[in-house]
C-alpha cells in the first residue's frame, strides 16, 4: 500500500550531568550519569461480555506493551497489541489467533476495529464516504471470539509500538526484521499464557499477507519450533515481481485485467453483453487473460495486425475502454490510468482499494487520480475508533499517537539467505509452500475482493499455484464483492466471518 509515509522517532533521552562546584584534576574523570531508566511495560486489564456467533462470550481484554529484549535481557523494543481471551479455565482446544495489518506501516486497527474484534466502527456500507464524526462503535457480532482467543499485534512503528532507548527503529523495518520480531513477540505470548499447546493460527491483510508468508518461515523453519494450524491470507500479495508496474513487465497487465472487468461490470461501462452476476464475467476475464491477451502480450512488436484487432475488441469489452484509447495505450494500461479513464465521461475517478468507490478530481484531464477516495473515504473513521477504544473503553494510558498508517521509511525487501536474483526478483509464496510440505497439518485461507487493485484476486490465485505448492486442497479460496477491505461492506463482512470461522472449525 503506498501512502504517504511519517518517520517515528522514539528515543530515551540521558539525563544531563550533574553539575559540580569543582573542577576536577586532570587526571580524575567525571562521574557518568546513568542513562534513564526504561519504565515497566504499560498494560490495561479489563473484563467484558459479548455475543459472538451467536454464542455468549465472557472474555478479558489486556491492552498494553510486550518488551523485546536484547541478549542482556535490555529492553530494545515496545509491541503493543490487544489480546482477548475467553475467561475461565483454559481448554487446551481452544485455539489461538494472531492478527496483523500489512502497510508496511500499518497498524492493525483496520481488521481490529473492522472485522474481527469485539467492537467494530459502523461505517456507509455501500461505498460512500465516512463523512464527520461521531463514528457509530457497535458491538461486532461477527468477532471470531466464540471460536478462537484473538491477539491484535502492531509491529515497531505502528499503532503504540516503538524501539526503546538508543535501538534504532529501522532494525525491525524489513521482510525478514519484522517477521523476525513478531515470531518473538508470539513465543514471548504463549510463554506468559501458557498456549505452547494450542491451536494457532496466524493472519494478516495486504502486506501482512507477506509478514504470514515470512512468520511462517520464522515460527516453523528455526529449532524453537511454533507449528502453525492455518494461515489467513486477507488481500493477498505474496509475489511483488509479477506485480510491479514497470515497463517491460507483462505480467502485471495479465494479472489486473480481471480486477478491470470486475470494475467495468460494477460500473455498468462493459461493451456488449454483460453477465448477471460478477463471478460470471470475471471467469470469463480470467480465460482471456491468459489465453489470447497473454498471448498477444509475449509476441511484443512481433503481434499481427489481425491479432492486435481482435485482442484489442475483446479487451476493450472486458475493461470498458475504448478501442482508441487501448490502441494508444498498446495494449497495457496501468491501474493508475485506469482509475482516470474508466469513468472520465462522468467527470469521476475509481478507487485503488476498492473500486466501487469514486471521486472526483481537481479537474477531468489529468492521466491519473488526485488521490484515492476508497482510503479517504474511510480513514477517519478508523482512526477516531482505534483511539476512542483503546483509551477509554480498554483504558490504556499513553501520551503517544496512534499510528494508523505510514509510521516507517526505508523498508529492507531483502529476504535474508536469498541470492541476487531472488533480491531482483521478491516473492515470499514459496515459504507457504515448504510451510505446506513440511506440515501436513497447516491449511491456507484466501480472502479476496472483486474490486480490489492493490492486491488483485487474479495475482494472489497466480502465486499460490505455481510449483512447489500442494494441490491436495489445503489452499481455499473465497471471494467478496467488495475491495482490499471487504469488511467495510457489512454484507461482506458477515460472508467474510462465516468463511474464516468455518476455516478454524475445520482443523
Amino acid at each position: 500500500m503506498k501512502f504517504r509515509s511519517l518517520l517515528l522517532a522514539c528515543a530515551i533521552a540521558a539525563f544531563p550531568p550533574a553539575a559540580y562546584a569543582d573542577v576536577p584534576a586532570k587526571d580524575e574523570k567525571k562521574a557518568e550519569q546513568p542513562a534513564a531508566e526504561i519504565p515497566p511495560p504499560t498494560v490495561s486489564v479489563t473484563k467484558h461480555s459479548g455475543r459472538f456467533g451467536g454464542t455468549t462470550i465472557n472474555y478479558r481484554a489486556t491492552a498494553g506493551e510486550t518488551y523485546l529484549k536484547d541478549q542482556d535481557g535490555k529492553p530494545i523494543a515496545a509491541i503493543y497489541s490487544t489480546s482477548y481471551v475467553k475467561e475461565g479455565p483454559v481448554d487446551p482446544n481452544r485455539p489461538i489467533t494472531f492478527l496483523y495489518n500489512g502497510g508496511p506501516g500499518s497498524g492493525s486497527l483496520w481488521l481490529h476495529m473492522g472485522a474481527f474484534g469485539p467492537k467494530r466502527v459502523a461505517i456507509p456500507s455501500d461505498a460512500r464516504d465516512d463523512g464527520a464524526p461521531p463514528y457509530p462503535i457497535v458491538d461486532n457480532p461477527e468477532s471470531l471470539l466464540d471460536v478462537t482467543d484473538l491477539v491484535f499485534i502492531d509491529p515497531v512503528g505502528t499503532g503504540f509500538s516503538r524501539a526503546l532507548g538508543k535501538k534504532d527503529p529501522k532494525d525491525y523495518w524489513g521482510v525478514t526484521k519484522d517477521a523476525k520480531s513478531i515470531a518473538e513477540f508470539i513465543r514471548i505470548w504463549l510463554n506468559e499464557n501458557g498456549r505452547w499447546n494450542a491451536p494457532k493460527f496466524i493472519g494478516g491483510e495486504s502486506y501482512g499477507t507477506t509478514r504470514s508468508a515470512a512468520l511462517l518461515n520464522e515460527l516453523e523453519g528455526t529449532y524453537n519450533d511454533v507449528a502453525v494450524n492455518g494461515v489467513i491470507l486477507i488481500s493477498t500479495i505474496l509475489d511483488f515481481a509479477a506485480g510491479a508496474d514497470t515497463p517491460g513487465n507483462e505480467m502485471t497487465h495479465i494479472l489486473n485485467l480481471p480486477s478491470m472487468a470486475a470494475t467495468a461490470w460494477y460500473h455498468n461501462k462493459v461493451s456488449g453483453d454483460r453477465p448477471a452476476k460478477v463471478e460470471d464475467f470475471v471467469a470469463q476475464a480470467r480465460a482471456f487473460a491468459a489465453g489470447p491477451y497473454a498471448a498477444a502480450l509475449l509476441k511484443g512488436n512481433a503481434l499481427g495486425a489481425e491479432e492486435r484487432a481482435s485482442v484489442r475488441q475483446q479487451l476493450s469489452h472486458f475493461t470498458g475502454l475504448s478501442e482508441q484509447f487501448l490502441d494508444r495505450a498498446d495494449l497495457r494500461v496501468l491501474p493508475s490510468r485506469f482509475y482516470k479513464e474508466l469513468l472520465r465521461d462522468r467527470g469521476l475517478t475509481v478507487g485503488r482499494l476498492d473500486s466501487r468507490y469514486t471521486g472526483v478530481d481537481y479537474d477531468s484531464a489529468g492521466e491519473e487520480p488526485d488521490n484515492d477516495p476508497s482510503f479517504y473515504g474511510i480513514d477517519g473513521a478508523y482512526a477516531a475508533a482505534m483511539n476512542s477504544y483503546a483509551r477509554q473503553t480498554l483504558g490504556f494510558k499513553t501520551e503517544r499517537d496512534y499510528i494508523s498508517i505510514g509510521g516507517v521509511r526505508g523498508w529492507d525487501w531483502k529476504l535474508e539467505g536469498a541470492g541476487r536474483d531472488q533480491e531482483v526478483y521478491m516473492n515470499v509464496a514459496p515459504y507457504i509452500g515448504r510451510g505446506l510440505r513440511e506440515n501436513s497439518g497447516l491449511r491456507i485461507f484466501v480472502g479476496q475482493g472483486y474490486y480490489d487493485f492493490a492486491t488483485p484476486f487474479f495475482a494472489a490465485e497466480y502465486s499460490l499455484s505455481r510449483t512447489g505448492m500442494p494441490t491436495d486442497g489445503r489452499i481455499q479460496f473465497h471471494y467478496y464483492e467488495s475491495g482490499h477491505m471487504m469488511y467495510v461492506r457489512e454484507q461482506d463482512l458477515k460472508k467474510l466471518s462465516a468463511d474464516v470461522r468455518q476455516f478454524i472449525r475445520s482443523r
